[in-house]
């Protein structure tokens, strides 16, 4: 049996576990599993389904200690903050369960037009594919909303992080999962049973799942990434805490966070004030090293290449033609040894222009740039070029200023005086515009993604006693009795 391997990003001479690969045969008996049961599951009572979630968080809630640890080994996120995306993951399933009965209740109306009802149905087997950088939350926000919904999931996590989404799945009802890389999530994101495709990730293997859903014309909820600006208008006022949230805004989980602060834009005149501000607060907050080291704030990158990548970003930017200047940041945990995993010096970057490939692309990694800008409509625009539009964050000591330039900008999801996760909230929808995908995650409307309205209609015209209707009528009156052309009997072509 073929096994995926995983090493500890921050100790790579350390196996923490392995996974065996789903082959093709093997996806396809995995989502006919999941069709077989999606009869019984879909046929509970909601409450019954809930309160089978509501076990199902309980459980993974008592392991806490146990899997954080084993996040932290896998994916190279501090403990901290292992422990952290565990418990926001259950918190989310608390609120789907809080919030489903009612958003996923059937509607009513019986007036004098006649008697409508709408219900939510599940489309069935929902096929998940989910990224490594926050695999138990990531996982969740499909898995939570899908299930509570009536749906059955095949959930395919990252080869890069797939034992702890593993065990948190399995505490979870009419899940089946599968494990592999693109062949695998091809083989799930096609199959003809699995009815709806959540996914989160690159833009390239987003194309691709689209692509294979599409070809099956099943619908699909893609979550591709962002180059996510923060704009600092004149007024921005900041407190040394202020500064330290920002700080990791860019650089919690290495910054390879969808929605990280990946382009800082600062009024000219404030350039200088905001730099001193900013260096001070990472050596404050940034600490670098073992992601079991209760001190660190920042610990590997995820592979070999994802550091030689990021790398070669800032070397670009400061030793290239773009003319930058990169500024390491933070500090080494005491005893941390740089070579023994893949890290990553955290850089602020300055003296770029916007063409600068540290600009212009997703770094994904822990180097951020910061611009200079001199007028607010020079400032929209320019952090609105490119195709990709998932976050931005909007700085300023009046709200309403915020607000309206926050209402400009080509972006799925504005923070206003923060970024990040501190910005983040149950109740808010999520998601990207233009290539940064579509669909949404989180809110009512991350629990709509889930199910499919279905009406059931009488029009008052044809209950018991109504007057009924001419044939061929339209409703409401318009055209009552369609034309009819002379000796023919027939309407006009």
């Amino acid at each position: 049996m073929d096994l995926i391997t995983r090493e500890n990003p921050a100790r790579v001479a350390e196996i923490v576990g392995s996974v065996p690969v789903t082959d093709p045969a093997a996806v396809d008996a995995a989502v006919r599993r999941a069709d077989d049961a999606f009869r019984g599951w879909s046929g509970l009572p909601v409450a019954e389904r809930v309160a089978a979630l509501r076990r199902g968080a309980d459980t993974v809630a008592g392991r806490l200690e146990e899997l954080a640890p084993l996040l932290a080994r896998e994916s190279g996120k501090p403990l901290a903050d292992s422990r952290g995306e565990i418990g926001f993951a259950v918190a989310f399933l608390r609120w789907v369960c809080d919030e489903a009965p009612a958003v996923l209740a059937a509607t009513e109306v019986d007036d004098d037009a006649g008697r409508l009802v709408v219900r939510r149905k599940p489309y069935g087997v929902v096929g998940c594919v989910t990224p490594w950088n926050a695999p138990v939350i990531l996982a969740m926000l499909k898995l939570g909303p899908a299930l509570a919904a009536g749906n059955t999931a095949v959930l395919k996590p990252s080869p890069l992080a797939p034992l702890t989404i593993t065990e948190v799945a399995a505490a979870l009802p009419a899940v089946q999962v599968i494990h592999g890389g693109a062949e695998t999530g091809r083989a799930l994101a096609g199959h003809p049973l699995v009815r709806k495709v959540a996914f989160t990730g690159g833009d390239a293997a987003g194309r691709e799942i689209a692509a294979t859903a599409g070809a099956m014309i099943t619908p699909a909820v893609l979550e591709l990434g962002g180059n996510d600006p923060a704009v600092f208008l004149p007024d921005f006022a900041l407190s040394d805490a202020d500064y330290e949230r920002l700080v990791m805004a860019s650089f919690a989980t290495a910054g390879q966070v969808c929605m990280a602060a990946k382009r800082l834009y600062v009024p000219r005149a404030r350039t200088a004030e905001f730099t001193e501000a900013y260096l001070a607060a990472a050596e404050r907050v940034l600490v670098v090293g073992d992601p079991l080291d209760p001190g660190v704030t920042m610990g590997p990158v995820i592979s070999a290449a994802a550091a030689a990548r990021i790398r070669a970003l800032v070397a670009d930017a400061a030793g290239g033609t773009a003319g930058g200047t990169a500024t390491p940041l933070g500090r080494s945990a005491p005893g941390h040894d740089p070579a023994s995993g893949y890290f990553v010096t955290p850089h602020l970057v300055t003296g770029l222009d916007d063409h600068a490939p540290l600009v212009a692309q997703e770094q994904f990694g822990p180097a951020v740039p910061l611009l200079a800008y001199d007028t607010e409509e020079e400032v929209l625009v320019r952090a609105d070029a490119g195709e990709l539009g998932l976050a931005a964050s909007v700085w300023s000591a009046d709200e309403e200023r915020a607000f309206a330039l926050a209402g400009r900008l080509g972006a799925g999801f504005v923070f206003v005086n923060t970024h990040n996760r501190t910005g983040m909230s149950l109740r808010a929808p999520f998601g990207g515009v233009k290539r940064s995908g579509y669909g949404r995650e989180y809110g009512r409307e991350g629990l709509l993604e889930y199910v499919q309205s279905a009406a059931v209609h009488v029009p008052a015209a044809f209950r018991p006693g109504g007057p009924g209707m001419a044939p061929g009528a339209y409703p409401g009156g318009v055209h009552d009795e369609p034309p009819r052309s002379a000796g023919t009997g027939r309407p006009p072509p």
